[in-house]
């Protein structure tokens, strides 16, 4: 049932928010510091030790792990928006920054497929 995957996230969220902004009280910034990424741990821990304690029915085991996928490549696109706007308000060096580390991870993909391949030959 995908209920308990929603209830799981909904969860999760709520204590990373509350953290977050808790961190950021304790730092001395105005802000949610860390509350997604606290969230986004807590979602993976939870929902890896529910599997041999709680015994869940394979439907409700598929909505957790549902929303377990989807809840980690909307945080990263919420979060990469939000760097884009901030670097297109913060100048050309921001931006240049911000490409540059881009570039150079696209270029690191095909030697670490090539690390991979000599590693583990079979893949």
């Amino acid at each position: 049932m995908v209920i308990y995957g929603v209830a799981l996230l909904a969860f999760c969220m709520l204590v990373g928010a509350l953290a977050g902004d808790a961190l950021g009280r304790l730092v001395g910034v105005e802000a949610n510091v860390g509350g997604v990424g606290i969230a986004m741990l807590l979602l993976l821990w939870l929902s890896n030790l529910s599997r041999p304690r709680l015994q869940l029915a394979l439907p409700s085991q598929s909505g957790i792990h549902f929303w377990n996928a989807m809840y980690i490549p909307i945080v990263v696109a919420m979060a990469a928006s939000q760097n884009v706007r901030a670097a297109l308000s913060s100048g050309w060096l921001a931006i240049l920054a911000g490409t540059l580390a881009v570039m150079a991870s696209f270029a690191m993909v095909p030697l670490l497929s090539r690390l991979g391949r000599r590693r583990n030959p079979h893949a």
